[in-house]
């Protein structure tokens, strides 16, 4: 028998009583444990306890809570970046606030990304934020360093929490 933790979040409770009620008023006798169990998931909207089980494994995984911890040291109380980061793996999620900041789908000058970069930063090293933006795969540039882009993707569960998190300071 299984010991695992199965959460069940139910939208509608209602529903999920009636559901239930229905399949109990159904059976003969009391319901087995495995019974029980498929009768509940099917009352939720799951077609068995397998397809419940299965739900739990594939959902959100947790979150960096360490990383994300790291990264709030850096930005001050009004969400600006004071210092950088010492662990790449910080660094990297530093730089989501500043990549969700520059246009989408534009071409930008690198005047334009600078003057972006310097309005999230404390100190004076934009030109190491745009540099990392480039390493870290989130923009592109030219060969000539002309023309920037921001690469159009979806930011990490951690880096959506620590923009979450700035914005509500």
């Amino acid at each position: 028998m299984s010991k695992d933790v199965i959460p069940l979040y139910v939208d509608d409770v209602s529903t999920f009583t009636k559901t239930l009620r229905k399949s109990l008023t159904e059976q003969e006798k009391l319901p087995s444990h495995a019974t029980m169990l498929t009768l509940v998931a099917k009352a939720a909207g799951f077609q068995n306890h397998q397809h419940l089980k299965a739900k739990k494994r594939a959902s959100v995984p947790e979150l960096d809570e360490l990383a994300l911890k790291r990264a709030l040291r850096v930005f001050d109380d009004t969400g600006r970046m004071f210092r950088w980061p010492k662990w790449t793996k910080v660094q990297g999620l530093c730089l989501w606030p500043f990549w969700a900041r520059l246009p989408a789908h534009q071409d930008m000058t690198e005047k334009l990304v600078n003057d972006v970069l310097k309005t999230g930063l404390n100190f004076d090293d934009h030109v190491l934020l745009r540099r990392s933006l480039i390493d870290h795969k989130l923009a592109t540039r030219t060969n000539d360093g002309r023309v920037y882009r921001r690469i159009e993707q979806r930011p990490t569960p951690e880096a959506l929490a620590l923009m979450k998190r700035l914005k509500e300071r």
